[in-house]
């Protein structure tokens, strides 16, 4: 048995080629072979959001506070709001962050396949994070 306290580990700014405005990652659980998944705590401030991605076994997102959108390839920008509960399929193209004026804060679970998490792509327009397109 393992106990991750709370505040232990430092919250960290992930790769800002993934992401568009302030984005804030903390990683209390990641899978350590044999086991495959892993999750974190994403905290999107106002405007962010993650590029256009991909996962290969898919991955769910837990809102924790605040609002935010979520969009899959094809589909329209739809809230999300504390206490709902996002399903990607495997390989199902989408993002996720905060709305354009209120910060959003998820939990996100993910497991790996051969070494792979999730498969970044291009960053989400302003067109396309607003609905426009």
């Amino acid at each position: 048995m393992e106990i991750k306290r709370a505040g232990s580990q430092p919250s960290v700014t992930p790769n800002p080629d993934w992401f568009t405005g302030k984005v804030r990652l903390d990683q209390p659980f990641q899978a350590e072979e044999p086991a495959k998944v892993g999750g974190a705590w994403v905290t999107f401030e106002p405007g962010a959001r993650t590029n256009w991605h991909t996962h290969p076994l898919g991955q769910t997102l837990i809102v924790t506070a605040g609002l935010g959108w979520v969009q899959r390839e094809g589909g329209p920008v739809e809230e999300i709001r504390p206490g709902d509960v996002v399903w990607f399929a495997p390989g199902e193209r989408h993002w996720h962050g905060a709305t354009a004026a209120t910060a959003m804060t998820h939990i996100a679970i993910a497991e790996k396949q051969d070494g792979r998490v999730v498969d970044w792509l291009e960053p989400v327009t302003d067109e396309q994070y607003l609905g426009r397109v």
